[in-house]
């Protein structure tokens, strides 16, 4: 081979192995341009306009030819990199105390599609999957697009490599149910294209928050949400989970923040966050009798509204806050983040009150008064969800080639 064919193939293959982190550089928004890709992916102009060409081929993204400037870019203005809307999306499914949903999203985080969410959840973990990907798979069908895969959230930790759910504790499932499995299998089924994955719903949250919401640009980011029942936290470190050495990491629930006369927990503990400052907790506090109407979260929410106006709902807005503060601290301490995102329930208490919130955190923290870690609200609708999707596209962001190029299943 002689040496002008030999750096022909060099620069081809380096503009493949680039392939993926350019993708994930459009993917979370931190390349909006193609001189911004270039810089980031410390290339030439040429390399990244060939890789560019390559994700557009692909179906992925757009390069839109109406010139867009890039933050601190100079000289003449770049092309726009977008998100191609009209590409592959990830079959997402959700699975909760009051019901489950399915959707699909594509490259950006960008829900395209909902199913409307069902209420019923019942104890045979088999039929509530096999339930939520046929929504999915209807939706799928009906917007004609190609699948990348398929993933799904669970109010569980997530054991790997098993996949197997050790403690849905506010589902009748059996503790230790074979989910991933079982939710691959009902994806296979219905003839669904690509690979299906399994995540607790917290950790996913958290995942979707850091790539596209409230998350983006941390290098160590806290999340702590309560959903419809229950605490759960999740910790991603430079962009990727943290999930411990066997999936369970961060149960952040099980801190005890009552012990004296503390609410009875699951774990046999007294006091832990997980029963003190979920929405059952709220309602509770507040003297009001959960109905079975509607969700315990919206019940919360909206008692939330009357917040200013009864006493007993401020004194249990305060309350929740002290409780949700003395748990933040105690991991701030241990983990040392440089934000915080809360959701659910927890990120409308902090919107209520949120120098109670963060006085609670520097008081009961070491490095709370100096430090002044940033606490926010999640931004994403549907995280879990969004994070689910994640799950299924990181193949693609990590080998385009390989992950679209696979033979039809």
């Amino acid at each position: 081979m002689n040496g002008k064919a030999t750096t022909t193939r060099t620069r081809l293959d380096r503009g493949r192995s680039a392939l993926g982190p350019a993708l994930e550089l459009v993917h979370t928004g931190r390349a909006p341009t193609r001189a911004v890709l270039t810089a980031e992916l410390g290339v030439t102009r040429a390399t990244a306009g060939a890789v560019a060409a390559e994700l557009e081929a692909l179906g992925l993204i757009r390069v839109d030819a109406r010139p867009g400037a890039g933050a601190g870019a100079q000289g003449r203005p770049s092309h726009r990199l977008i998100v191609d809307e009209h590409g592959p999306v990830a079959l997402a499914a959700q699975v909760h105390a009051d019901g489950f949903r399915a959707a699909l999203v594509g490259l950006g985080g960008r829900i395209v599609a909902t199913a409307p969410g069902c209420v019923e959840v019942t104890a045979d973990p088999a039929q509530v999957l096999e339930a939520v990907v046929e929504a999915g798979a209807r939706l799928l069908h009906d917007s004609g697009r190609r699948c990348v895969g398929a993933g799904l959230a669970v109010p569980s930790a997530v054991a790997e490599p098993e996949g197997t759910a050790l403690n849905p504790l506010h589902l009748a499932w059996p503790a230790g149910a074979p989910v991933r499995d079982i939710f691959a299998d009902c994806v296979r089924a219905a003839g669904i294209e690509g690979p299906a994955f399994t995540g607790n719903d917290v950790n996913l949250a958290a995942l979707a928050e850091h790539r596209h919401g409230a998350g983006r640009g941390a290098q160590h980011l806290l999340c702590v949400a309560t959903g419809h029942r229950g605490v759960g936290g999740a910790l991603v470190l430079d962009g990727r989970l943290h999930t411990g050495s066997a999936g369970l990491a961060l149960e952040v629930g099980h801190l005890t923040v009552n012990p004296e006369g503390g609410r009875p927990c699951h774990c046999g503990s007294r006091g832990c966050l997980d029963v003190e400052a979920d929405p059952l907790a709220f309602l509770t506090a507040a003297g009001r009798t959960p109905g079975p109407e509607v969700s315990l979260l919206q019940q919360a929410r909206d008692l939330l509204r009357d917040e200013r106006r009864d006493p007993a709902v401020r004194a249990a807005v305060e309350e929740l806050i002290d409780r949700l503060g003395l748990g933040l601290a105690g991991l701030v301490n241990i983990l040392n983040p440089d934000r915080i995102i809360l959701g659910g329930l927890h990120r409308e208490l902090l919107a209520a009150d949120p120098e109670r919130l963060r006085a609670v955190v520097a008081d009961r923290s070491l490095w709370g008064r100096s430090g002044g870690v940033p606490i926010l609200g999640c931004t994403l609708p549907h995280n879990s969800l969004a994070g689910a999707a994640e799950l299924a596209w990181q193949p693609v962001l990590d080998d385009p080639l390989a992950a679209l190029r696979r033979p039809a299943a």
